[in-house]
């Protein structure tokens, strides 16, 4: 057994060291493929031997589906926020308070000033203990569990001479592609696209299902580092040195001896922050000797030796030319201003969004206005605003729309919704087309040699006019097509044939029932393993699901009880596509069958995975809050008092670890 556990050390540590490579130092000396083996073999070992688990194993990267209870935790050392400025006026007046202060030479360290969510992570004799947001500045939430699967942030550290405790802070970003490929997928599955890398960072740091963390492709930056003993004699040294000790930093920090070197930074920056692959809001410029920090202090609310100086958000005006609608597969229809070409941001914008009929009345839209234009995040243009001094007196209000652009067919607004809606779905092209190409989709049926201009070639040709039809296709259809050759043909009906194997839950999120992604698509098929079975089911049926609200439940029972849909469904049962799933099969002679569990707090028996696995072995059902349907939670100690209170005032069970064991005592 020594020997196996030292193998399964070896390979942590050769990950660890080729993680590092990859994120903190881009510098990657192995390939993908090769990295994905040593993976597996790691993965198989530990499965076999999990008395040799490690919390902090490279296989952890990936997240659990178990909930965080997000406890309060103090801070060692306050996080303090920065005091702003917009003004270059006001930075030099910071200039001359320092120097006023300390009457001796002056260093500054610059850094970008990333525009995502502050953290703070705790190390103890080289390993990753915890992650804690800023919170108040005096305490916040542990998301260590999240922040685990962020693959820039090391769990173990190989480097000499580190101490035995400390923290280091720093920023946790999205980076631009990570943001445009997740509204990307989100604009899919029917939903409303997130505002901002900031925001979507931010909430996804505290979501309580930590494998959804770990699609996001979080990234963090670290500067700085805290602890009682004395290390360094500069922030510039300690910062150099925890790269070395394998924390990612920004590559772009200077070191300035004078105030003109920090000028110049600023500037360089505010016209190269587009060209970044992330977005940065402004410059921190902190004094680097840590000495001088330490005479100029503190306020009640910022240190006196650190300010950020703040961007503003570049606008322009322009004309206001049309308003046009655009329709998704969902039939949501978005308004889009058409404007006379203006630079903005570094590019040239021809078009901005209006977002909803809502966002045209709070602007009060007249036809030819002069608006205001900048881009979201740096992001995505929209309209901000109007110039009513240039309005024409007898200019027209913009009034949205009341029929479908594309079809004609009728728009309706859901209540609590802000967007409208083309009910015409069966018969509006950009919502057939949307939907064929969200079904043939990598992470839906994933069917290799389409693509969107080839799904708008078979929508011309009349050779489909739903997802069923893909299934009716034949070579012989393929090769009289445009661009069409024999391979082609050949790869199209292989990978078309091929899709039949995919399984329940990834053919459920490939109907692309709104509001139902990949994460629901799943819970669904592991409550109903069968189409049939979700068609049967009632709307209070579907809300006992975990994590199915109301909202969801309706959007499915609407589809499912459409006759269109039906038939479509009918179709794609007959073509042999796997609509119910026999992988988890559970029956009412399981313990937990049926039971809605929540686990909280620390064991001393088992771990958390272990927990998982075996109580959804045994039929039960975790969750990750408390509610009326909770049939009781598995308390270990040091149970989250918020958890506890909210059990007693709902009166379900505490379950102790002593009284688990006893109830699957004999199970193998």
């Amino acid at each position: 057994m020594d020997k196996i556990k030292a193998e399964i050390e070896q390979l942590r540590e050769t990950l660890h060291q080729h993680n590092k490579a990859y994120y903190v130092d881009a510098k990657p000396s192995i390939s993908d493929f090769e990295f994905d083996q040593l993976l597996k073999k790691l993965e198989s070992l530990e499965k076999t031997y999990p008395e040799f688990n490690d919390p902090n194993s490279p296989t952890q990267r990936v997240g659990s589906d178990q909930s965080n209870a997000f406890e309060t935790v103090a801070h060692q050392f306050p996080m303090l926020s920065l005091g702003n400025t917009y003004s270059k006026e006001e930075l030099q007046a910071f200039f001359e308070r320092v120097n006023k202060s300390l009457e001796e030479p002056v260093e500054y360290v610059c850094e970008l000033k990333y525009d995502g969510v502050a953290i703070s992570l705790t190390y103890e004799n080289g390993a990753f203990k915890r992650a804690v947001t800023r919170g108040d500045g005096t305490k916040g939430d542990d998301v260590s569990a999240n922040v685990k699967t962020i693959s820039s942030i090391p769990l173990k550290l190989y480097a000499n001479k580190i101490p035995s405790s400390f923290e280091v802070r720093g920023e946790i970003i999205m980076t631009k592609a990570a943001f445009m490929a997740y509204n990307k997928q989100r604009i899919a599955e029917g939903l409303e696209p997130t505002k901002n890398p900031r925001n979507t960072a931010a909430g996804t740091v505290k979501l309580k299902d930590s494998r959804e963390v770990a699609k996001r492709e979080l990234d963090c930056f670290l500067y700085s580092v805290h602890s009682e003993q004395s290390m360094f004699e500069s922030h510039w040294m300690a910062l150099q040195e925890i790269g070395n000790w394998g924390f990612k930093l920004s590559p772009y920090s200077q070191k300035c001896k004078n105030t003109k070197e920090v000028f110049d930074f600023i500037d360089h920056w505010e016209k190269e922050k587009l060209n970044l692959p992330f977005e940065i809001d402004g410059i921190v410029i902190k004094v680097n000797s840590y000495e001088q920090q330490e005479q100029l202090g503190f306020t009640a609310k910022a240190p006196r030796w650190a300010i950020s100086y703040k961007y503003e958000t570049e606008q322009q005006s322009t004309k206001l030319l049309s308003v046009t609608y655009q329709v998704g597969r969902t039939g949501a229809v978005t308004p889009v201003a058409n404007l006379e070409p203006v630079e903005l941001a570094g590019t040239t914008v021809k078009r901005a969004s209006l977002h909803n009929a809502d966002q045209i009345a709070l602007h009060d839209l007249h036809e030819n206005d002069v608006v205001f234009v900048e881009k979201g995040g740096e992001i995505i243009p929209k309209v901000v605003g109007v110039d009513l001094s240039h309005r024409e007196s007898n200019a027209k209000p913009i009034q949205f729309i009341h029929s479908c652009p594309e079809c004609g067919g009728e728009l309706i607004r859901k209540e609590g919704e802000a967007a409208h809606y083309c009910i015409n779905e069966s018969a509006c092209p950009p919502q057939i087309k949307g939907k064929i190409e969200h079904f043939i989709s990598r992470k839906a049926m994933d069917i290799e040699g389409m693509g969107p201009e080839t799904i708008d070639l078979l929508y011309q040709q009349g050779l489909v006019r739903n997802i069923a039809d893909l299934y009716d296709l034949t070579k012989e259809n393929l090769l009289p097509l445009e661009r069409i050759g024999e391979k082609s043909a050949e790869n199209i009906i292989a990978g078309i044939e091929v899709s039949k194997q995919i399984e329940f839950p990834r053919v459920l999120y490939a109907l692309g029932i709104r509001f139902v992604g990949e994460t629901v698509a799943k819970k669904l098929a592991k409550a109903k393993p069968s189409i049939d079975s979700l068609m049967q089911s009632s709307k209070e049926e579907l809300v006992e699901i975990d994590e199915i609200g109301e909202r969801i439940a309706e959007s499915l029972i609407e589809f499912l009880n459409d006759e269109e849909n039906q038939s479509v469904i009918q179709r794609l049962k007959e073509s042999g596509l796997q609509l119910e799933w026999t992988v988890e099969e559970e029956n009412s002679e399981q313990l937990f069958s049926n039971q809605r569990i929540v686990i909280s707090g620390v064991f001393q028996d088992f771990e958390r995975k272990e927990l998982k696995e075996l109580i959804e072995r045994l039929g039960g059902n975790l969750s990750s809050s408390i509610s009326a349907k909770t049939s009781f939670i598995l308390a270990g100690e040091n149970m989250g008092p918020a958890k506890l209170e909210k059990a007693k005032k709902l009166g379900v069970r505490l379950c102790s670890e002593e009284e688990f064991k006893q109830m699957i005592a004999g199970i193998e």
